[in-house]
């Protein structure tokens, strides 16, 4: 009888100390778990914080682009040469990618992918997309003087049906049933923002703004397309390198281009004659959109770029009504309600 007993005491001090074992492992295991859910919940937050500052710096950076151009007027001219101020930022993009590339190369070391070094056959392709952006970079600062800064962020949108179609032609890339259709709400949307019921003349922008809208479409279009057709052919190149190498080019054509154009006024005038704070910060700022642009697709996705095309048309009318009398008319904010909702159905509609 007393083994027995003892018997059962132990078998009974046995089960609790099983108990109590299951009772600890359980805990730890409720710990780890809150662990990680908390762990997942921090890195979302970090996400959502990255893609907030990502979103803000490419909508003040996109509508304050043409605002700086306008702005940086005197007199309605630009007494800085224009060439100068392309030279500067692709100078200063250029200077952005080898830093980024020496971060790289210290925390990853050099390898074949992002290395600077290359041969004639990988650079001789990109003085092309270089001359296409050469002259639609300079395209823009001379359409205002037929579009005012609103109306051209407007018409800049244009670039998203060159760029559809001619990834069609170029890339063999199809485009969905509803892609076509924010086309044609695009074209709609650009029309409605430019009706103009306080003059005879119907379009707020002239032909020969429309046209010179139409050109730097197609010129931002092609030129886009076939950087991405380069980069394809070798994908595993480091995307600095290949920036490099473009902006390098860019910076030997608007050199040409100062020689051309800007020769006598660079000589007797100086390089930096005209230039004013405005101009600066208008050089900065052509300068890191590209580099927003690049974080988007790094951190963010393609709908942060919908929603600040989208915020940056409206932004960019807002500031204009107080610092260059823009008249906020109802066709301009049901234009841009449009164009708004065509940049959206081109991004939701791409085929899979």
């Amino acid at each position: 009888m007393e083994y027995r007993k003892i018997k059962d005491e132990d078998d009974h001090g046995v089960a609790s100390d099983i108990e109590s074992v299951k009772g600890k492992s359980h805990t730890v295991a409720s710990s780890n778990i809150a662990m990680a859910t908390l762990g997942v919940g921090s890195g979302e937050r970090v996400n959502w914080k990255r893609k907030g500052v990502v979103t803000c710096a490419l909508t003040i950076l996109t509508s304050s682009q043409a605002i700086l151009i306008v702005w940086s007027k005197r007199a309605g001219k630009y007494e800085y040469s224009v060439t100068t101020a392309n030279f500067l930022v692709e100078t200063l993009k250029c200077a952005l990618s080898f830093l980024a590339l020496t971060r790289i190369w210290k925390n990853e070391g050099v390898t074949d992918d992002n290395r600077l070094s290359t041969t004639y056959d990988e650079v001789k392709v990109f003085p092309i997309p270089a001359a296409l952006y050469l002259f639609k970079n300079l395209l823009q600062y001379y359409i205002f003087a037929y579009v005012d800064a609103p109306g051209y962020q407007i018409l800049k949108n244009l670039n998203i049906i060159s760029t559809g179609v001619l990834y069609r032609i170029i890339l063999k890339k199809k485009l969905s049933e509803i892609q076509w259709a924010g086309f044609i709400l695009l074209c709609c949307g650009c029309t409605t923002a430019q009706l103009n019921s306080n003059s005879d003349r119907v379009l707020q922008t002239s032909l020969p703004g429309w046209i010179m809208a139409i050109v730097m479409a197609l010129l931002s279009g092609f030129a886009g397309v076939y950087t991405e057709a380069i980069i394809k052919k070798r994908p595993s190149r480091n995307i600095n390198v290949q920036n490099f190498w473009l902006y390098v080019f860019g910076m030997a054509f608007n050199a040409i281009a100062i020689v051309i154009q800007d020769f006598d006024a660079v000589a007797n005038k100086g390089f930096f004659h005209g230039y004013s704070f405005i101009t600066v910060l208008m050089i900065l700022n052509h300068a890191l959109s590209g580099i927003a642009v690049s974080m988007v697709m790094k951190y963010a996705d393609n709908i942060v770029k919908v929603y600040s095309t989208s915020v940056a048309m409206l932004l960019t009318a807002v500031v204009s009504v107080f610092l260059f009398n823009f008249h906020l008319s109802l066709a301009f904010f049901l234009g841009s309600t449009v164009v708004s909702v065509s940049v959206y159905l081109h991004s939701a509609g791409k085929l899979r």
